[in-house]
């Protein structure tokens, strides 16, 4: 639609209105956290859902949940803007760290390992991170501002993996053990190209903060948000093509799915004995980084454990031992 500015905000703002009520998301009376790190999208996830609140009394308790991966000069900035944020829409924040939680920071595990498998622990330990943070504010969904082009990429890198039923899992909700709900911005028709936040973010002036992360650059992900870039660039549907073959996708019914449980270790869901943070964490405290990189095979835990033993003769290196998580 051709439309002036101020229609643009009541068309976007309707849209996830609707998106909201339609899909009966919320309940009155909840308690529930918005995942916020400061860049465009989650400010404006943020900024709506609260207005949207106040406006149509949804009778919801909103609070920020930021993740502090310890990365200087970038983390520690972005952390500053959802800070304003949190005075600047009156939402309580709660801020929880890697050092807390894993007794590491990315700075010290890119020290450790270097810049080429660096975003696998990031990856995992922030997705476990945002369960834990949304368990100590004992909310009862967790909604994030991830918008169509994630999703996309997401579809893309588990063809190129191999692992389609990794993404099945995904889209069924079963990766979120201690919600009912992970609320992805794309839901609402208006949002589902990354133009769209952006440009009401521009517009309404909102405080946001848009510097990329300095370890991202050779994240596997970024080769696959560039080929769907080119891809757009050809076909401006491609993104939304890609969603809806990846919600198509079927998987054969002789294929052995994982099945669900808890880390022996930290209690986490896991469909092994240990989760993959606690297999990550065993190879840093032990001074083997790699040990946990690439895919599962269902025996990560023995083989940390016997080449641990094998190399360490059983003393810790550095860090906490596996399985001290601080949860």
């Amino acid at each position: 639609m051709k439309i002036c500015r101020e229609c643009f905000y009541d068309v976007f703002e309707e849209e996830v209105h609707s998106c909201i009520i339609d899909n009966q998301l919320f309940k009155p009376g909840e308690r529930v956290a918005i995942g916020a790190s400061g860049g465009k999208d989650s400010t404006v996830l943020a900024y709506v859902l609260s207005e949207l609140n106040r406006r149509h009394n949804y009778g919801l308790d909103l609070f920020l949940l930021s993740i502090d991966e310890g990365i200087t000069g970038y983390r520690d900035d972005s952390l500053e803007t959802v800070k304003r944020n949190e005075a600047q829409y009156g939402l309580p924040l709660k801020v929880v760290s890697y050092k807390d939680l894993y007794g590491w920071t990315m700075d010290e595990i890119v020290k450790m390992i270097g810049l080429k498998n660096n975003c696998t622990f990031c990856g995992v330990f922030r997705r476990q991170a945002l369960d834990r943070g949304a368990a100590m504010l004992k909310v009862d969904k967790l909604v994030t501002g991830h918008n169509a082009d994630d999703i996309a990429e997401t579809v893309l890198l588990n063809i190129l993996r191999g692992d389609i039923a990794r993404y099945n899992l995904y889209f069924l909700g079963t990766r979120i053990p201690l919600l009912p709900l992970l609320l992805h911005f794309d839901n609402c028709f208006c949002c589902e190209t990354l133009t769209v936040p952006f440009t009401y973010a521009y517009f309404k002036r909102l405080d946001y903060f848009s510097t990329e992360c300095i370890y991202s650059p050779n994240a596997y992900r970024g080769f696959a948000r560039e080929f769907i870039k080119d891809l757009e660039r050809i076909r401006p549907r491609a993104i939304l093509d890609i969603i809806k073959s990846g919600e198509s996708f079927r998987i054969a019914t002789s294929t052995k799915m994982p099945e669900q449980g808890t880390c022996e270790r930290c209690g986490y869901i896991s469909s092994q004995k240990w989760c993959k943070a606690c297999v990550l964490l065993h190879g840093l405290n032990r001074g083997l980084p790699k040990l946990g990189i690439g895919r599962s095979r269902g025996h990560d835990n023995d083989e940390c454990k016997k080449e641990a033993k094998q190399t360490t003769e059983g003393k810790e290196i550095q860090g906490k031992p596996c399985g001290t998580l601080d949860f």
